[in-house]
C-alpha cells in the first residue's frame, strides 16, 4: 500500500476527554517502538533512500525533529496562548540534521530523553488543562491539549508505518 501525504490529511477532533490518559500512553510509546522497528537491522538498511524519499533512520531523525514543536506547543497550551506555533512547512530541520550521518543508537537516545520530557509534562498536568485550546496554524481549527496529544501520537504512527513500509519494499528488492 502506498503512503500518504501528511499534510493533506484531515483530523477530527472528537475524541472524549477520558480518553487523555490512554493517548498519553501511545505517545509514551513511541521512542521504544522506533527501537523495536529498527532492531536487528543492519546500519546499510538504515539508510537507503527509496525515490528520494526519507531513509529509515531520516523518519526516526525527523520524529525527533518535532519534539521541539510538541513542546512548545505544550507550552503554548498550558500558558492559555489562543494560537499554537506553526510548523515550518518545509521539515527543514530534518534535511538540515543529516541524520544518515548520525548512529541510530545516537538518534533513538535523544529521542528517548526528548519524549520523555515531553511525558513528564504531560503527567504532571492538572485535568483543568486537558480540555484548554488553541487555534492549530495549519489546520485552521482549535485543539486540546488531548487533541494535540492524538495528533502527536498518529503522527508518530505515520512515521512507524512509513518505516514498516520502507522494510517491505527493501524485501522485495532484496529478492
Amino acid at each position: 500500500m502506498d503512503s500518504y501525504d501528511w499534510v493533506s490529511r484531515k483530523f477530527e477532533f472528537d475524541l472524549p476527554v477520558w480518553m487523555f490518559p490512554s493517548t498519553v500512553e501511545r505517545v509514551r510509546g513511541g521512542p521504544a517502538r522506533a527501537e523495536d522497528i529498527v532492531r536487528g537491522l543492519n546500519n546499510d538498511l538504515l539508510l537507503v533512500q527509496i525515490n528520494g524519499e526519507w531513509s529509515i533512520q531520516e523518519n526516526i531523525g525527523h520524529l525527533l525533529d518535532l519534539e521541539a514543536l510538541w513542546a512548545k506547543r505544550l507550552d503554548e497550551l498550558i500558558a492559555g496562548a489562543p494560537q499554537l506555533t506553526g510548523w515550518d512547512g518545509t521539515n527543514q530541520a530534518t534535511y538540515e540534521a543529516e541524520h544518515n550521518t548520525n548512529s541510530i543508537e545516537n538518534i533513538l537516545s535523544s529521542f528517548r530523553r526528548a519524549r520523555g520530557a515531553l511525558v513528564e509534562k504531560l503527567d504532571a498536568l492538572e485535568d483543568a488543562l486537558v480540555e484548554r485550546s488553541a487555534l492549530h496554524p495549519r489546520l485552521q481549527t482549535p485543539v486540546r491539549m488531548l487533541d494535540l496529544i492524538y495528533f502527536v501520537a498518529e503522527h508518530d504512527d505515520h512515521h512507524f508505518a512509513e518505516i514498516s513500509r520502507l522494510k517491505k519494499v527493501m524485501a522485495l528488492l532484496e529478492n
